[in-house]
């Protein structure tokens, strides 16, 4: 990290956790932050779920929430981004403050509700995305919808066409009864609408389902059988967790779902079992939750994904972490022999069942 942006962090840290993300998009939005463009090599370029990526790293959902800085995001250096959640009608989300950052734990608590603009104004920015670079959208269910499973499918059929790929969320804990969805009975009536939708676009873009990390090995394997079954495209692995093990950070009590490097052996297990009940099928896995390194990306791909995500790292990394990451993962991809980043996915598996 450069002595100024090491600076700006420390002045972020300063300031009330949701201000210090709004003023984040607001210097991307001036290039106040690193810019290293496309960083890529012939061992980091691979496909996911049929698009072709420069490197393995994505920026996970949650950090533009609606859709306000595509443009810079896409010369941030990562391989593809995820923008949402997103809903159909605008809501503002929980009372505040709904952001805890818990320093002492490199982590973060927030319990934002899916507060957003909206499928229309989401839509709007899509149409202007960048020409070039991998974009995906979150979709979400409004709080107080009479049918939330067919909200994902609503959201899709308005943003759709200015994607290149989108995820069902149904892993956030700060909507009530939304984790309910992940029942097998219910998820796989949603996943149908939502596929009906893609079906009927003129590109039928990849769509991915976004679970949480607190499932037992039963619904585990529940969801591997309806991804498989409803012919999704991957599974990301893993939203935010409920679990307070461990956590040192005054704010370790607070409502809403936990993130950051508290969760990389959690999330870290449910990839590798997802992997192990999904192998046979050759489903892309997206594995997300607690990666600050490229150590640590590395782990995860190993442990059985395709590809990666990052986000509350770069509130104590900075986006310079970015390049940090994508250089190092090269490095020790070489160092191991591989010549593509695909041949280490799932060689690591075993370590973690």
């Amino acid at each position: 990290m450069s002595l100024y942006e090491t600076l700006g962090m420390r002045a972020l840290r300063c300031v009330d956790p949701e201000a210090a993300h709004g003023l984040a998009l607001k210097a991307l939005k001036l290039g106040l932050v690193p810019s290293p463009g496309e960083l890529t090599s012939s061992r980091l370029k691979t496909t996911l779920a049929g698009m072709e990526l420069a490197n393995p790293l994505g920026l996970a959902a949650g950090f533009d929430k609606n859709a306000d800085v595509l443009h810079p995001l896409s010369k941030s250096g990562f391989g593809f981004v995820e923008v949402g959640a997103i809903t159909p009608r605008p809501q503002p989300g929980n009372l505040k403050p709904r952001l805890f950052r818990l320093t002492e734990d490199k982590a973060a608590i927030n319990r934002f509700g899916f507060n957003n603009l909206g499928m229309s104004i989401a839509a709007s920015k899509l149409a202007a995305r960048p020409t070039t670079g991998v974009i995906g959208l979150n979709l979400g269910a409004n709080k107080d919808s009479d049918d939330r499973a067919a909200d994902f499918a609503t959201v899709l059929a308005e943003c759709g066409p200015h994607l290149n790929f989108a995820t069902v969320n149904v892993s956030s804990p700060n909507t009530e009864k939304l984790r309910d969805l992940q029942g097998k009975a219910a998820l796989s009536g949603l996943l149908a609408g939502v596929m009906d939708v893609r079906e009927g676009m003129d590109r039928k873009i990849p769509v991915f389902l976004k679970i949480a990390p607190d499932l037992n090995d039963e619904e585990l394997a529940e969801i591997a059988e309806v991804a498989i079954e409803t012919g999704i495209s991957g599974i990301i692995a893993t939203n935010t967790t409920l679990s307070r093990d461990g956590l040192k950070s005054a704010h370790r009590d607070e409502k809403g779902g936990l993130s950051g490097a508290p969760l990389f052996e959690k999330s870290t297990r449910v990839l590798a079992k997802l992997s192990q009940l999904t192998s046979e099928h050759s489903l892309p896995l997206i594995g997300v939750g607690g990666i600050s390194s490229a150590e640590q990306a590395y782990a995860k791909i190993k442990a059985g994904a395709t590809a990666v995500q990052i986000y509350t790292a770069l509130v104590f990394g900075g986006m310079g972490l970015v390049k940090d990451i994508v250089v190092g993962l090269d490095a020790l991809l070489e160092r191991d022999g591989y010549t593509n980043v695909s041949e280490a996915v799932g060689t690591g598996r075993g370590d973690w069942l």
